[in-house]
């Protein structure tokens, strides 16, 4: 890897039903869309909705060795359980993204990392339908980041989403878009 190649590690954590293997795909497929290298790697408990779920993103110039995330650049964090088990492993210097609807506790992190508590719950709420929290996640990472765009992501929906979920497209376009929004006023 050279010194000037983009490589950033990506964990989204939640609980099942958040859309957290959906956020993943998503970012995964926008970054691929971009012509970056891209590896992408779901967990989630038997218990699914409710369970535990994450996704390991790693979007890079170069090749990507593992899929493995363990000490990631950023973690895109939604619920309390999730912050407790992640957010210690941020690098130095990297990003925390979390859902300040369901965490009201200050993060124990380093004082390096950049955090951006987002009411991602009452935004998507706002917007028509909690579901949408996970998108106005990931605008505000995009966003805070400076990957990509919502409209990339936006564009990216289509290839992620069930057709049957097709009919979500404007909510979700809106929900990313409010996400990178919310971002960008939050210095």
């Amino acid at each position: 890897m050279t010194q000037n190649s983009f490589y950033e590690e990506v964990i989204i954590a939640g609980f099942g039903g958040q859309g957290i293997i959906l956020a993943g795909k998503l970012l995964a497929q926008t970054a691929m869309k971009a012509g970056k290298e891209v590896t992408y790697m779901p967990s989630y408990g038997a218990e699914m909705r409710g369970g535990t779920a994450n996704s390991m993103v790693i979007i890079a110039d170069c090749a990507i060795a593992s899929p493995l995330v363990t000490r990631p650049d950023s973690a895109i964090i939604m619920n309390k359980a999730s912050l407790n088990k992640f957010a210690t492993r941020i690098k130095n210097n990297g990003l925390l993204v979390m859902n300040s609807s369901l965490i009201d506790s200050e993060p124990d992190v380093d004082e390096s990392i950049d955090i951006l508590a987002v009411p991602a719950d009452d935004i998507a709420i706002e917007l028509g339908n909690q579901k949408a929290a996970n998108m106005v996640v990931i605008g505000a990472y995009l966003q805070r980041r400076g990957l990509f765009g919502p409209d990339a992501a936006a564009k990216s929906l289509p290839d992620v989403l069930a057709e049957r979920y097709h009919n979500t497209l404007p909510l979700n376009t809106k929900a990313l878009q409010r996400g990178a929004e919310f971002a960008k006023n939050s210095v």
